[in-house]
Parts: structure tokens; C-alpha cells; sequence
């Protein structure tokens, strides 16, 4: 995908721990409020539309699961119509801990990858095409490294709960974060490689999504080689609204 390759170098973000307790600080529980056993219960699903220079190039659809404390975290992203009919999707599973159980990714043009707990690291298994035979990966970093591939927002919407859950709380009936940036480290996939990078809440800002203007909380994320900036909805339990990425003329609005 054209796309893939001329957004790879801002598309890496991290996240660490586990979503339920992301999930369950951002929407401000307390212990009484904690996710019941049984069925799956559902933390958000919706659709971002990918916008390069004004112009829709892709969709994001995705579903954010818990069930018995573990996280299951779905997206496809499919080309825009009239374009190449090309998708992708991934799968990522964790802990209530934290931990990788397993994150899958493929496209459908061929090719797939899996990324495995291998005793106290992670083990990727990568191919090129649909039938073709894997190569492994060794990867140095704990089983509690985040997942966060390529072109998928709503991995960097938990990267965001995970940052307000661990560095922030509310006072007065603000939300106070830790001064300075937070800083975590992440295994991108698709990429084969580790990146660490800065995020910090700067507060309450005015933006227009869609041409009608809303007050948002501005979350800005940066690394070697990227400047993003990510707008929360703090009355609709910190779901991801808006993503801009300047150095690439793209945008990202949730549908």
C-alpha cells in the first residue's frame, strides 16, 4: 500500500499494561466498578476516516473488547473506493497485566506476521506471502512490550489511556498529569523494530472536526522523527476524536 510506506516513519507509537485497567481508569472507576466475568463486554468500536490532503485515502474500522480481563483489540483498514482494493488487519490479545498473549497482522494483497511470547521476549514470525514459509525474529524486550504497529488509530487511542491512567488523576475536578512528557517504548511489527517516544497532555483546546468547532484535550506525541498531535473527548470517556500529522498533510477524524 502506497500509503503504508509514505507514513511508516510517523505511524509508531507505544502503550504498555493492559487495557482493561486503562479502560477502567479512563472512565474514572473506582474498585466496585471493575469489568464483571463472563460474556465480552465492549470499550469502544467506531470507524476513523484517514484523510491525506483533504482527500479520504483510507478507513480504519476497529472493536475494543474485554472479556474475563483480558483485551482484545481488533482493526481492517480498507482503501478508499475507486482506489486499489487492498486491506489490511491485526489482532492484538493482552493480559489484564499487561502481557502479549499473541498480535496478528496480514494484508490482503499477501503476507502476514505473528508476534509470540518466547519464555521472558517476544518471537516474531514473519511472511512474505500468503503460503510462503516464515522467518523468526528474536526481539530482547519483556513480554509486557507494547504492540503498536503501523497505521492503526486505535492503538495510539489506548496509547492514550494508558499515558492518562499511569501519569495523570483528577483534581478538583481537572485532570493533572506529571510535568514533562512521558516517555515508553514499543516493538512495531511491520517494521521489525523498537522506538521509544514522549507524550504529554497539554490541556483543554479549541479544534474543528467535520467544520463544527469542539473543545478537546490536546495530547502531543513526538519521537525522532514525527510531531502528532491527538485530540480527546474528556466527556466521552477519552475516546479518540482527531489525529494530525502535519509532515505528512494527513489527518484523522473519528466517523
Amino acid at each position: 500500500m502506497k500509503f503504508d510506506r509514505g507514513m511508516r516513519r510517523g505511524m509508531i507509537f507505544v502503550l504498555a499494561s493492559s487495557l482493561s485497567s486503562y479502560a477502567f481508569a479512563a472512565h474514572g472507576g473506582d474498585k466496585k466498578d471493575k469489568p464483571k466475568t463472563g460474556g465480552p463486554q465492549t470499550v469502544d468500536s467506531g470507524s476513523f476516516s484517514i484523510l491525506v490532503k483533504d482527500q479520504r485515502v483510507l478507513t480504519e474500522t476497529f472493536h475494543i473488547d474485554q472479556q474475563n480481563g483480558v483485551s482484545l483489540i481488533k482493526s481492517q483498514i480498507k482503501e478508499a473506493p475507486g482506489q486499489e482494493p487492498v486491506s489490511q488487519k491485526s489482532t492484538l490479545e493482552i493480559t489484564p497485566t499487561g502481557e502479549l498473549l499473541r498480535y496478528e497482522w496480514s494484508q490482503s494483497s499477501g503476507g502476514s506476521l505473528t508476534v509470540l511470547p518466547n519464555n521472558d521476549f517476544l518471537l516474531e514470525k514473519i511472511s512474505a506471502t500468503a503460503n510462503g514459509k516464515f522467518a523468526e525474529q528474536s526481539f530482547l524486550m519483556p513480554t509486557t512490550t507494547v504492540i503498536l504497529d503501523n497505521n492503526f488509530f486505535v492503538q495510539r487511542e489506548v496509547l492514550a489511556w494508558r499515558y492518562l491512567a499511569s501519569d495523570c488523576k483528577t483534581a478538583g475536578g481537572n485532570l493533572q498529569c506529571q510535568q514533562g512528557p512521558a516517555e515508553f517504548g514499543a516493538l512495531v511489527p511491520q517494521d521489525r523494530t523498537s522506538i521509544r517516544v514522549r507524550i504529554e497532555l497539554t490541556g483543554k483546546e479549541k479544534t474543528k472536526i467535520r467544520g463544527a468547532e469542539r473543545e478537546l484535550l490536546r495530547v502531543n506525541l513526538s519521537g525522532e522523527n514525527f510531531n502528532w498531535t491527538m485530540w480527546l473527548d474528556d466527556q466521552d470517556q477519552f475516546k479518540l476524536m482527531k489525529v494530525e500529522i502535519p509532515a505528512d498533510n494527513t489527518e484523522v477524524v473519528r466517523d
